[in-house]
């Protein structure tokens, strides 16, 4: 330690208030960047590791391979482990309505494969022998071919030929390009119904058919499946060892390695860390800046003589790089220390939530990564480092007569910080001495100033921030009928009443029902119609205003007959009956919650098919709401506006006569929604149904996003709340240090008669006057900072509305002045104590 390091060493101690500071400073920042980094380490694992239980443990594939090339890649010291399934064959698929997928492929699985790609059943068992084989379920809802399990398959089994080359999975089906060459016939028991094996790929010919590899019967080459022990190898080593074989990779594995040919996803996925570790260190540097730069203003004088003495630039600017190390060496272990069991507490609190949300068979849990570790440290090292630089390099540039005389500070003209008599007649003498010396030495002034204006705009964004997440939250917790909906537009009526009457004896069901919606084309009579309703339609829609006629389209919900009543005698409407027999049919038509469709609470409307043929007039009765919820749109039928009949199941027939396209719907109601609907789903697969269709866990849905919210607003909070402790640091920093820094002066005023009731008075307007520039700035950088915030998630698709921050506006308000008041309270109390005599002579010449 040579003379310079002793000297900064010393000022350390004798700063202890600031050191202490800015070690807190140093570990909140250090805290945060492993903090983030330990994180982002955990969560990638986690998803990796819940990739891999989905999609299979493996990198790449080769398709075509044979025996040889399998073991080959076994013996290359670069793969971790190579599984592979025999390629069986192909047969055509009879009867099947993808034109697309015309063949089933047959794969043969040992036990070794089966542990590297999962497969997921849905009814049944694995095949035990080469004379079973289990069958997926997009064979029924995507090929439109039913097998249950028990039946017996004999296929007919062979190769793709196209020009004498043999084709495989890899190789998509082009119609009248190539032959089914069928060599041998099988028959198969069917053990189990799974689901659609994730190795397939989307464009493979074939469905494919799992059962045990048998090493008597003939295949047609293997599918090589191989994981490498460096990941990043996987593009170099399948170029260098496919020798013309058809491969493809593990993306949705390799992408959240980093590894995929997703360049989006890669971007994002560093892009997302790499700017909180930039906002950590913008905060970091700032705090740290201000810490050496008032350091340095301190010792102005000290370097003066030192350089006076010989001292060069670099041994005074690697001084106070010594004194960052000192300071990184204390506040760097101790943010570790802090920022991994913090994290650590954290992922235990949202563990249970990511579960729901992503993988449900693979925990969140902590992962600690010494490269990992490695980079918060250097991170946190050259945040130092570059806040110590910067203040460093100004010191020592300063002439020699300038740091001794400490006239570089405060360089004013006399009229800069002239104050008018009617200023001193309001503020007094007081306010004229704290208004003069803010005007004397703005350099300093403005570094408090900024600092409180950047809690204040971090606090009050923040606040927005999480005010907008909530009404998504809102809106995303509003009550939908159900736990789980079907529905469907392709099967017929009564195969979904039979399916229904099934369905609702799965475990955990406590409610449920059925309901139809069909769409007509509803002729009403313009008159009728609001100003707002129409206006509205000519502009989206681009109907013609000529004529007195207007053709809507119109929903129609057909409820159960007690579900009617229920709601009808709910209403009270004594026009309408609950037998729904009377002509009279209850309608919604709202253009939004608060606007009607049409002028009057009642009309006659004539409905037709949307193709035209048949009418039928009913009298509508207008209401603000519908019993159930119906079932989902597809984009291309979202009207913009809520224009339904709510008719009795019972009237429907009179309905039927106008062929118009309908869907049927059957919602319910379960104690167990994720049992409810695997037990569902095997009932489905059960019975055959080939026609298409769509199970929703809605509960699952609205829970995932409930989940998803509560993580958001649990980082967002932890996020808030370390970069306000950041920034009170900054400010308690900076303003206790620039108190000191003024002993001279404020001993001069006491030593001339100014009382302490005087004195408290001049600091107590320095207050207002910190607060009130603040304010100045921060309030509509803040302002124009949330209405941004609010802009980028309504076009994200957010559907919030602006508010203005108020609550938090008004927090922060209260906030800086309590801030200020006391940093400045405990600053002042320190000076008082000091002997006059003592504090007029520091430092003099």
């Amino acid at each position: 330690m040579n003379i310079f390091h002793k000297v900064a060493f010393q000022g350390l101690k004798k700063g202890r208030t600031r050191t202490f500071v800015t070690i807190i400073g140093v570990a909140l920042s250090a805290a945060m960047i492993t903090a983030v980094a330990t994180f982002a380490v955990s969560l990638q694992s986690y998803v990796i590791n819940g990739a891999i239980a989905k999609y299979g443990d493996w990198h790449v594939a080769f398709t075509d391979s044979d025996a040889s090339f399998a073991d080959s890649q076994a013996e290359d010291g670069r793969a971790a482990n190579v599984a592979s399934f025999e390629n069986i064959g192909y047969a055509a698929l009879e009867d099947g309505i993808n034109p697309d997928k015309p063949y089933l492929f047959i794969a043969g699985f040992d036990n070794k494969t089966f542990d590297t790609l999962p497969v997921s059943l849905i009814t049944g068992r694995l095949p035990e022998n080469s004379k079973e084989i289990l069958v997926p379920a997009h064979v029924a809802s995507n090929g439109g071919v039913r097998i249950s399990v028990g039946d017996t398959l004999t296929l007919s089994v062979g190769t793709r030929q196209n020009k004498g080359g043999t084709l495989n999975q890899h190789d998509a089906y082009v119609p009248g390009k190539e032959t089914l060459d069928v060599e041998t016939e099988r028959t198969y028991t069917v053990t189990g119904i799974c689901q659609r094996p994730a190795f397939e790929e989307i464009a493979a010919p074939g469905y494919t058919l799992i059962t045990k590899a048998d090493a008597e019967a003939s295949s047609h080459g293997f599918s090589t499946f191989v994981t490498l022990k460096n990941p990043a190898e996987v593009h170099a080593y399948a170029e260098e060892v496919a020798e013309g074989h058809d491969y493809f990779l593990n993306d949705d594995v390799l992408r959240f390695m980093g590894f995929s040919d997703d360049k989006l996803f890669n971007a994002l996925l560093y892009a997302a860390g790499g700017i909180l570790v930039a906002l950590v260190m913008l905060g970091s540097v700032f705090l740290i800046y201000n810490s050496f730069h008032i350091s340095l203003n301190e010792r102005t004088h000290q370097f003066g003589i030192l350089m006076s003495a010989g001292a060069t630039e670099k041994q005074l600017r690697n001084s106070v790089l010594f004194e960052g190390f000192c300071i990184g060496a204390v506040g760097i272990p101790l943010g570790m220390l802090i920022g991994i069991p913090s994290i650590g507490l954290v992922l235990s609190l949202v563990s249970k939530n990511f579960t729901n949300i992503l993988y449900d068979n693979v925990q969140l849990t902590l992962k600690v990564s010494i490269p990992a570790l490695v980079a918060a440290v250097v991170i946190s090292l050259a945040t130092i480092l570059i806040s110590a630089y910067i203040p460093a390099r100004k010191a020592a540039a300063m002439p020699v007569m300038e740091c001794i005389r400490q006239t570089n500070e405060v360089k004013v003209e006399a009229r800069a910080i002239k104050t008018s008599r009617f200023m001193r007649r309001v503020y007094g003498l007081e306010g004229m001495l704290a208004i003069k010396n803010f005007k004397r030495n703005k350099r300093r002034y403005r570094s408090i100033v900024l600092s409180l204006t950047l809690s204040v705009v971090l606090f009050v964004s923040a606040g927005a921030f999480r005010t907008y997440l909530g009404q998504i939250g809102e809106r995303s917790s509003v009550e939908i009928d159900g736990d789980i909906l079907f529905y469907t537009k392709d099967m017929k009526e009564n195969d979904v009443l039979r399916l229904y009457d099934d369905l609702e004896r799965a475990d955990g069901i406590t409610k449920s029902n059925y309901q139809a919606l069909a769409t007509y084309s509803c002729e009403v009579d313009k008159s009728s119609l609001t100003r707002e309703f129409w206006d509205s339609c000519q502009e989206t829609s681009g109907m013609d205003e000529t004529g007195e006629t207007a053709d809507l389209k119109m929903d129609v919900q057909f409820i159960e007959d007690g579900i009617y009543k229920e709601f009808v005698d709910s209403l009270d409407l004594p026009a309408v009956n609950g037998s729904g027999q009377d002509g009279n049919v209850i309608v919604v038509g709202k253009k939004t919650a608060s606007e009607d469709l049409f002028k009057s609470r009642s009309a006659d409307l004539k409905l037709a098919a949307p193709s035209g043929g048949q009418s039928k007039t009913i009298h509508a009765t207008f209401a603000d709401t519908y019993p159930l919820d119906t079932p989902p749109v597809e984009p291309s039928e979202v009207k913009g506006y809520t224009f339904m009949a709510v008719v009795p199941y019972s009237m429907k027939s009179q309905f039927d006569m106008l062929s118009a396209p309908e869907k049927l719907g059957l919602t319910f109601w379960s104690d167990n929604p994720g049992k409810s609907v695997e037990q569902m789903k095997a009932i489905i697969d059960g019975t055959g149904v080939t026609a298409g269709y769509t199970l929703y866990n809605v509960h699952q849905l609205l829970e995932e996003n409930r989940n998803i919210l509560f993580v958001v607003n649990l980082f967002t909070a932890i996020f808030v709340i370390m970069m306000t402790l950041i920034a009170v640091a900054n400010v308690f920093n900076t303003i206790s240090t620039n108190i000191k820094l003024r002993r001279r002066e404020l001993a001069m005023l006491r030593s001339v008669g100014m009382s302490d009731r005087d004195f408290n008075k001049m600091m107590r307007f320095e207050c207002a006057l910190y607060g009130y520039r603040t304010m100045l700035i921060g309030l509509p950088a803040a302002g124009i900072l949330s209405w941004l915030i609010y802009v980028g998630l309504d076009a994200g698709g957010g559907q919030v509305r602006y508010t203005f921050p108020w609550s938090s506006i008004g927090a922060s308000i209260l906030g800086v002045f309590l801030i200020i008041f006391i940093t400045m309270l405990y600053a002042v109390s320190k000076i008082k104590k000091e002997n006059i005599i003592d504090a007029l002579r520091d430092d003099m010449i």
